[in-house]
């Protein structure tokens, strides 16, 4: 209280205790680098967020920032493939369906494993509405 932050200075988010919060906060990390983003961003309210009107908005980012998600979101299905084979070998059962398993995972789309693309803003937007 009566102390503001310096521009540019990060200010240290709780942890949402969400198994991807590392990815949601990379994600916003690099939105927050499109100027034009970052200004929707700031004015929208709560209901065009989780309507899903804001992630129409990641059409118009730069390709500097559409590249930077693509590689994130690169990571997280690397990392969420990592976890189904340690649980596929914990439990020795060769039968699992890969393509089921992921689709417990709700905060990206999972049939695109490559871009970052407004549904998968959408999707990451919706997981978290979800979890509060």
């Amino acid at each position: 209280k009566g102390e503001g932050h310096v521009e540019g200075e990060k200010v240290e988010n709780p942890d949402t205790g969400l198994y991807y919060d590392e990815y949601l906060r990379q994600v916003i990390d690099v939105l927050e680098t499109d100027k034009h983003f970052r200004e929707k961003l700031q004015t929208a309210d709560i209901e065009e967020i989780k309507s899903g009107k804001l992630s129409r908005e990641l059409d118009l980012v730069s390709h500097h920032v559409r590249t930077r998600l693509d590689e994130l979101k690169r990571q997280e299905v690397a990392r969420l493939r990592m976890l189904i084979k340690a649980k596929m070998d914990s439990v020795q059962d060769t039968g699992i369906d890969h393509q089921a398993l992921l689709k417990q995972f709700e905060h990206l789309n999972h049939q695109n494993p490559d871009t970052f693309e407004p549904k998968d803003l959408d999707m990451l937007i919706k997981a978290v509405s979800a979890s509060y």
